[in-house]
């Protein structure tokens, strides 16, 4: 296995990895608005994961799925090493990663280019002070709001309690629309819908054997 230093070099020449920073914003990132016609190579519909770690779900998603691409971005090169290493070695050409901040999720996609939004166990910032960096926050979906399609959806998945009731607070505040959500969804997971249960990050299955509860919530921004 790499070390660090080894992946972040690995990862810079990796043809499925890409890397985003705040000192190219104003050189703008190039394919912005053309992932279909210049990566993808095809009309399929786009899909995020946001914080995506290892990149399990964008891989799980990308196996499951082979008429979707996916894109999973995280800040931390080392971990979407592992992701990307295995897209690469198992040829699945409908995934890809970006290393970036979130904050900087609308110079990396254009005007309504992206159909879906996955938010996979982000840190729940419970500090009051830090509310501005939930990634469910009024603040964050208003840049999802720039990239998604009108009809986008945006999943969570937390085994966090006060991230799940803050961010259906953040719903019917702003008036989103709430599709479906659950506080227990091994327990309560519709049988049309076992892709939400099938495909578990390193951090859900450490939740998850310790017997804590999976919370998702599925809405629609306003």
């Amino acid at each position: 296995m790499p070390n660090k230093l080894q992946k972040f070099a690995d990862i810079e020449r990796f043809e499925n990895c890409f890397s985003f920073f705040f000192e190219q914003i104003k050189d703008g990132f190039a394919i912005k608005g053309k992932w279909r016609e210049e990566f993808f190579k095809n009309e399929n519909p786009l899909i995020l994961e946001l914080g995506c770690g290892r990149g399990e779900y964008t891989v799980g998603l990308g196996q499951a799925n082979r008429n979707k691409n996916y894109v999973g971005i995280d800040v931390k090169g080392n971990r979407i090493w592992t992701g990307a290493n295995f897209a690469l070695e198992n040829k699945l050409t409908n995934i890809a990663f970006i290393r970036t901040r979130i904050d900087f999720i609308e110079h990396c996609f254009g005007e309504a280019e992206v159909d879906e939004i996955w938010i996979t166990f982000p840190d729940p910032q419970p500090q009051k002070p830090r509310e501005r960096k939930r990634l469910t926050c009024q603040r964050f979906l208003d840049r999802y709001k720039m990239i998604l399609k009108p009809n986008g959806i945006i999943h969570l998945k937390t085994d966090s309690t006060s991230l799940y009731e803050y961010t259906l607070e953040v719903i019917a505040e702003n008036e989103h629309e709430l599709i479906w959500h659950t506080s227990d969804l091994y327990k309560n997971c519709p049988e049309d819908r076992k892709e939400l249960t099938a495909i578990k990050t390193y951090y859900e299955k450490l939740f998850t054997e310790k017997g804590e509860d999976v919370k998702y919530i599925c809405f629609r921004l306003s």
